[in-house]
C-alpha cells in the first residue's frame, strides 16, 4: 500500500498522525529520512548492522517523543538530534572505560590533517567504522558535527583532554588507513 499526502494536508495533521500512532504516517517519516539518517548512524558504528540497530532504536525514540516536536521548525534536525544522541548513547552503553595518557596528546602533531578530505563519503564511512568506538564518537562529533572539545567532553563523559587526545590519534588512524588505501592502487 502506497500513501501519499495531499498537498493540502498540513504538517500539524501529519504529525498529529505519528502522534497518534497511525501506521502510514511513522512509515512515511520513516522512509523519508531513512536514506539521510542512515549515514549519520553508520558513521558511529562499527559495521552497518549495528547503524542499523542505532538507526532502528533512534526511530523509535522518535516516534516515543513526536509530540515534543514543535510544529513549523525542522523536523530533518529534529530527528537528526535524536540519532547522534541514539548513537552517543550506544557509545556509552558498549564503551570500556579507557585511561588515555592526556600527556601524549600535547606531543602529537599531524602532518596532513586534510587526508580525510581526499577520500569519497562511503570510504570515509568505512574508515570510520574500523575506528575505536572512542576515537569514532570524537572525530564525529568534534570534526562532523562541529561540537566544540567542552561539548564533545560533556556528551561522552570524559576530559576535554581526552577529547583532544582520541581527535589527534582517530585523524592520525584515518590518515594511515587512506596511505594503505593509495598504496593498494600504486
Amino acid at each position: 500500500m502506497e500513501v501519499t499526502l495531499d498537498i493540502h494536508q498540513s504538517e500539524n495533521d501529519f504529525i498529529c498522525a505519528c502522534i497518534n500512532n497511525e501506521s502510514w504516517a511513522q512509515r512515511k517519516l520513516y522512509e523519508d529520512h531513512y536514506s539521510i539518517m542512515f549515514p549519520i548512524c553508520q558513521r558511529y558504528a562499527c559495521d552497518d548492522d549495528e547503524a542499523l540497530d542505532i538507526l532502528h532504536e533512534g526511530f523509535i525514540k522518535v516516534f516515543r517523543h513526536i509530540s515534543k516536536y514543535t510544529v513549523g521548525t525542522s523536523l530533518k534536525a529534529w530527528i537528526k538530534r535524536i540519532m547522534v544522541n541514539t548513537a552517543i548513547d550506544y557509545y556509552r552503553k558498549r564503551a570500556r572505560r579507557r585511561v588515555e595518557d592526556v600527556d601524549q596528546a600535547y606531543d602529537l602533531q599531524i602532518a596532513d590533517p586534510d587526508a580525510v578530505s581526499l577520500m569519497a563519503a562511503e570510504e570515509i564511512i568505512r574508515a570510520l567504522q574500523v575506528l575505536s568506538p572512542a576515537y569514532r564518537s570524537v572525530f564525529n562529533l568534534y570534526v562532523i558535527e562541529g561540537y566544540s572539545h567542552k561539548e564533545v567532553a560533556e556528551q561522552l563523559g570524559i576530559s576535554e583532554s581526552t577529547s583532544r587526545s582520541n581527535l589527534v590519534k582517530a585523524r592520525q588512524k584515518l590518515k594511515q588507513l587512506l596511505l594503505v588505501k593509495e598504496n593498494v592502487y600504486e
